[in-house]
């Protein structure tokens, strides 16, 4: 005689202690906020290695979300409480008794590593929660508190990295609770956007990863590398570190732990004129979560050969064109491009990025950062995947436009993923979702979620999506969607020509 499976219901039990959702509502999901997946990383704990979450008695409410982590961008503007105590996580589930081993979704939020987090309206996972698997998502430390790099932290554990090993944290924690929340622990799907992407990419390059998740989907992002070269080497890091403590009157760092969390953040501010990858505390090879630089480890085989889906949108350059190439005249950038690039293949490069004129170097200068801040790592990370695994590949091209989303920026993709339809505030557009909108979420929702169950986003009633292989074909994402020859190929493959051993050139440093 088989027993009846638990009913899942708001109350559930982690390992750490009960925690207590939200009443499902109408559409049948409950909803956890909050719930600690490490514990705080204060005082000693700054700078080290997430810790196991501190048990609890009785029953925790998770009925909103934990505050987010402290935010690097100067004046960010989003709303919400932010603390030093912030690694919390969030599940949606529509499961209706414990065992029903629905697949599970896990979402990096971006942010350039720099600011961000898992309360933003547009990632709400409840419309995803609807279509069947279970939605998670969780802050990880940013800016100084979670990529400070320092020798004297080196002694007590590899440094640098903290934010993503927060990241690996949360997947533990997944593959020890989720099941009590209808969730497969051996079906999880890691996906996120920009710097949530690139840590995807990161993450399936470190071999402290294997095992935690076994699909990945990309928005925009994957290795962290671009206009300025490779992320951080080991060496770099650490002078950043020293550089940083030597500011504060060589302090140490038992007094950079010290210094209050306000202060010391106010002290290592960025702002999109900075290059995340190069001119902030962000991901940098520190030799053990970050082995190697991840595109390198990708050409060699050394990633999770696990299903992949990834893709960029037609006009990513759109927040970052305060790093562009000098575009105050045509000539200015045929200069630059040359300093950039080498003379010897400056006329490649102007067929490419023409500028002919002013009008079209100023397009071509929106073009290449878009290519270099985002898109052409993604096409390297379908790329070299495909080339080095069995595992099914699959790409897309993002250039939707409608009164809604009127400029297929970067992360305007996102509430189309997550069904949420909430204000395009990167672009400025006020207009609300028209039908076409949402039929066009409903689409995309259901090849990601196709994906997350099986590998591959195909399914009744959705146009069919071919998986990558060295044709080069990519889903288009837009008013068609349909399979396309990459629309950008001829300029990836010119900037990825300057790769060698999967990493950009360490010269592109010192080009302004």
């Amino acid at each position: 005689m088989t027993s009846k499976a638990a009913e899942l219901g708001r109350q559930v039990r982690t390992q750490a202690g009960h925690v207590r959702g939200q009443q499902r509502d109408a559409s049948g999901v409950l909803a956890f906020k909050g719930i600690p997946y490490a514990a705080p990383p204060v005082g000693p704990y700054r700078w080290r290695a997430p810790q196991p979450p501190v048990p609890w008695t009785g029953v925790r409410d998770a009925l909103s979300f934990g505050a987010g982590c402290l935010s690097s961008l100067a004046n960010d503007p989003r709303p919400g409480p932010r603390a030093e105590d912030c690694l919390t996580l969030n599940v949606w589930t529509a499961a209706k008794q414990a065992d029903e081993k629905r697949p599970v979704m896990v979402w990096v939020h971006g942010g350039g590593f720099q600011f961000g987090s898992s309360a933003t309206p547009a990632t709400n996972g409840n419309p995803l929660a609807e279509k069947g698997v279970v939605v998670v998502s969780f802050n990880y430390r940013l800016g100084i508190f979670g990529f400070l790099a320092h020798p004297e932290l080196d002694a007590e554990a590899p440094s640098g990295n903290y934010g993503l090993q927060d990241q690996l944290a949360a997947l533990r924690w997944v593959q020890a609770n989720i099941a009590a929340f209808g969730g497969d622990p051996d079906n999880v799907t890691l996906f996120g956007e920009s710097a949530g992407a690139m840590a995807v990419g990161i993450l399936m390059a470190s071999p402290l990863a294997h095992g935690m998740f076994h699909k990945a989907i990309g928005e925009s992002g994957a290795f962290w590398d671009g206009r300025h070269g490779p992320l951080q080497n080991f060496q770099e890091a650490r002078a950043r570190g020293v550089a940083f403590a030597r500011q504060q009157g060589d302090a140490s760092i038992a007094a950079l732990r010290a210094m209050p969390a306000e202060l010391l953040n106010a002290a290592a501010p960025w702002s999109f004129e900075r290059d995340h990858v190069v001119a902030a505390f962000s991901p940098s090879i520190d030799r053990r979560v970050v082995p190697d630089v991840p595109a390198r480890r990708f050409l060699l085989a050394k990633q999770m050969h696990i299903p992949l889906l990834a893709g960029w949108n037609s006009a990513e350059e759109f927040p970052f064109m305060a790093r562009s190439l000098p575009a105050q005249s045509a000539q200015a950038f045929r200069n630059a491009a040359a300093a950039m690039f080498g003379t010897e293949r400056l006329a490649e490069f102007l067929e490419i990025y023409a500028a002919g004129s002013d009008a079209q170097a100023k397009a071509s200068v929106a073009a290449l950062t878009g290519d270099m801040v985002v898109g052409e790592q993604c096409w390297q990370w379908l790329r070299l995947h495909r080339a080095s695994t069995r595992a099914p590949v699959y790409g897309y091209h993002f250039n939707y436009t409608s009164p809604y989303t009127p400029i297929a920026s970067h992360v305007t993709e996102i509430p189309f993923v997550f069904g949420t339809l909430t204000p395009q505030q990167v672009i400025g557009s006020t207009a609300p979702p028209a039908e076409a909108d949402r039929a066009l979420a409903q689409t995309i929702m259901s090849y990601w979620v196709n994906f997350a169950m099986r590998g591959d986003p195909n399914g009744s009633g959705l146009p069919f999506w071919p998986a990558y292989d060295e044709n080069d074909i990519v889903q288009i994402l837009g008013t068609a969607i349909e399979p396309r020859p990459n629309p950008q190929a001829d300029r990836f493959g010119f900037l990825g020509s300057f790769r060698q051993n999967g990493a950009l050139p360490i010269r592109w440093r010192d080009v302004p």
